[in-house]
């Protein structure tokens, strides 16, 4: 009996070791399997009169709402500072059903994850500057993993939301302030649009203290120069785009760059072997490394993303010669998220969400040309 059991327990073992092989091996087939909606984009019914960013209804955050995700900070950080600034901010991904191509406004699951984003990540700036997060009919998650014809149709869909959330915000935040941009993965593809397509080479471009593009790869020759702001290369510039990619070590971005290598700017321009943008989010400037040590604060979040404690000292990141933002190889366990080849995607606020609040009020005291109060360290 024993042996018998010995047997079966080997062979349990074997066919995990399969499994994982093959999973390693068709995980991009099993992933479009179970995510890429199979029927036709059709476009949503727009509420009527249609969406209608005047409504606090259409914002995860903005200065008036009521026990504001955005507001929230871990336990133990008291922020001292008076925000001097408008921040505009799109959330990423949180919808991943395969029955819409589009999320629906009143799908609740998805409504869940994207206020749990704000709370991680818009946080980061909420005594910098007042936060406006919009709710908006974000392409599903499988829209990124084909090709088809839909997907586009599905992001232009929901970047008309940002764009109609993006001139509320403007209508109705003060228009003496400066503005922050800041966004994560689709919400930066978003971002990039709007800063390419409606604020380059605009009156607003002038208002922009900074813009966070984090956790979409912008290409330095392909990108970069249609989107109006320059690259920030320093800790003190303004009026300039930060973006980076966090993977662990050791990292295999083949994900990224096997569709990065396949794609072109808009204009034509090929992105294939160019090198991505990175700013340091713990130095503030473009390119090279920092020590864990100077890593002021990351938020190490609970079992279900509730919570966070914030832990200093716990990652380095260094850019590579590709642009990729690496944190070494101990990285902290934060959760269940972390994506295939080590990639940390899910975590590119929270890893640096102490320095981000630096950095951004670094930034903003130089649009300012003026001191702004200080927050003490965490």
């Amino acid at each position: 009996m024993a042996r018998r059991f010995l047997w079966i327990v080997a062979g349990l073992v074997v066919l995990l070791l399969i499994g994982a092989l093959a999973y390693r091996i068709f995980q991009m087939d099993l992933m479009k399997a179970a995510l890429v909606p199979t029927a036709e984009f059709v476009e949503q019914e727009k509420p009527e009169p249609g969406p209608t960013y005047a409504d606090a209804a259409m914002w995860i955050a903005r200065p008036d709402i009521p026990n504001n995700p955005a507001a929230w900070t871990p336990e133990g950080f008291a922020p001292t500072a008076e925000p001097r600034a408008s921040l505009f901010f799109i959330h990423p991904t949180s919808y991943l059903e395969r029955s819409h191509w589009n999320a629906p406004l009143d799908h609740e699951e998805s409504q869940e994850r994207a206020e749990l984003f704000v709370r991680s990540q818009a946080s980061a700036f909420n005594a910098i500057a007042e936060i406006w997060a919009p709710k908006y009919r974000q392409a599903t998650f499988g829209a990124f993993l084909t090709t088809k014809a839909d997907a586009e149709k599905a992001l232009d869909f929901a970047y008309r939301d940002v764009l109609a959330a993006f001139e509320a915000f403007l209508e109705q935040a003060p228009a003496d302030r400066p503005i922050i941009l800041a966004a994560h993965s689709q919400g930066s593809l978003h971002l990039m649009r709007l800063l390419r397509d409606w604020i380059a080479g605009s009156s607003v471009e002038q208002r922009v203290a900074a813009a966070y593009v984090v956790g979409w790869p912008i290409s330095t020759t392909a990108d970069l120069g249609a989107l109006g702001l320059p690259a920030c290369e320093e800790a003190e510039d303004s009026g300039c785009i930060l973006s980076w990619q966090s993977f662990a070590q050791p990292a295999d971005p083949q994900m990224v760059t096997d569709v990065y290598d396949a794609s072109a700017a808009p204009d034509g321009t090929s992105r294939a072997g160019s090198p991505m943008l990175c700013v340091n989010p713990i130095t503030g400037e473009r390119g090279g490394d920092a020590v864990a040590d100077a890593n002021l604060g990351t938020l190490v979040p609970n079992g279900d993303l509730t919570e966070a404690e914030l832990v200093e000292a716990a990652v380095p990141a260094r850019c590579d010669v590709r642009g990729f933002l690496l944190i070494g190889e101990d990285a902290p366990d934060m959760g269940n998220y972390v994506l295939p080849g080590n990639n940390y995607h899910v975590y590119d606020y929270a890893l640096f969400w102490a320095n981000i609040r630096v950095d951004a009020e670094r930034r903003l005291e130089s649009f300012l040309g003026a001191d702004l109060p200080a927050e003490p360290s965490p």
